[in-house]
């Protein structure tokens, strides 16, 4: 009666925590569309007002064209460069888009889901393909990075056991964790987003180093806006060999941003789901409490083993905990 009753009680008290987060992510959704609103409607009515002014002039300066023909022509362009055919330069480019270099860029683009959206698939041939082939690859796609971060994780977890050895005498286990942490997102930064940034800024005259961070930013975490694209001018050289390039950067760059989510996952402190989830949470809530409760002054410990009991162990008075290896002394 009385675990019925403090299941109960658990599960209301989540369910009023996943009422305040839905609260939450309600208000942090018009928090952002305000923001957005604000910082983009000026930008945005600049551009019309320049646009309707520069449509008179052309219409003014040449009269022999009509209203009419203008706006038929405008939705063709429009229409055309949303399909990621540009109308600059007599349309001319160094380099199909549907050449393999730019196809591959595009597969890859849908099965990590990223999406960027200016090159699409023109015929319906292709757009059932392009379904079916999401239906098939997404989820081996998933399946490959989660093997190869769970192969990753395994340095790591080795590095982290360096620092509890080195450190663990002077700092709580929970703050050895934030240092790997820091250590793992500060190498992402640096590696997968920063130089990255700078090379792009190099290679994308057009692109300041706002624009390349942003584009890397956006593409590693899939969101996939689509406003900027590497490889897209007209006169871009070797378009095959750079699309090929950026779609290794983006293929290893997300299987490392997701081996940084699993050391965030690997510090109980940090994992809030349990919070809200349903199931099997409690034991995870007891574990962070006790695991505090026994983070007092590094990493004394005290093993006893019993020969009786095939192998388990009991520790008493200790930081590392069970299952983490420490050097006896």
């Amino acid at each position: 009666m009385d675990e019925n009753t403090n299941c109960i009680c658990g599960s209301t008290s989540k369910s009023v925590r996943l009422l305040f987060l839905v609260l939450f992510m309600i208000g942090y959704l018009c928090f952002g569309a305000l923001i957005f609103a604000i910082l983009e409607q000026p930008v945005e009515n600049k551009l019309v007002n320049n646009l309707r002014q520069k449509r008179v002039d052309l219409l003014q300066n040449h009269q022999c064209i009509t209203d009419d023909d203008l706006e038929a022509f405008i939705i063709e362009v429009v229409s055309a460069a949303n399909r990621g055919v540009s109308a600059v330069n007599n349309v001319t480019m160094t380099d199909a888009n549907w050449s393999f270099g730019q196809a591959l860029f595009f597969a890859a683009t849908v099965l990590t889901t990223i999406g960027y959206g200016r090159v699409t698939p023109l015929s319906d041939g292709g757009k059932g393909f392009c379904i079916l082939y999401a239906i098939i690859g997404i989820p081996l796609t998933l399946i490959l990075f989660t093997a190869l971060v769970e192969r990753l994780m395994v340095p790591a977890k080795l590095f982290l056991l360096f620092l509890y050895r080195k450190f663990g005498h002077l700092y709580k286990i929970f703050h050895i964790q934030l240092m790997h942490l820091f250590i793992a997102l500060t190498l992402f930064m640096v590696l997968f987003l920063l130089v990255p940034a700078a090379i792009f800024t190099v290679l994308e005259p057009k692109w300041n180093y706002l624009d390349a961070f942003y584009y890397c930013f956006i593409s590693l975490t899939t969101i996939g806006l689509g406003d900027y694209i590497p490889g897209d001018s007209a006169q871009q050289q070797y378009r095959a060999i750079y699309k090929l390039s950026t779609t290794a950067y983006l293929l290893l760059g997300l299987v490392m941003l997701m081996s940084v989510l699993a050391v965030v996952y690997e510090i109980p402190e940090l994992n809030l789901g349990f919070h809200f989830y349903m199931k099997s949470d409690g034991e995870d809530e007891e574990q962070v409490n006790l695991k505090s409760s026994m983070d007092q002054t590094g990493t004394k410990y005290t093993k006893h083993k019993d020969e009786d009991m095939e192998g388990e162990s009991s520790y008493q008075d200790q930081t590392v905990p069970p299952g983490r290896p420490v050097d006896d002394k």
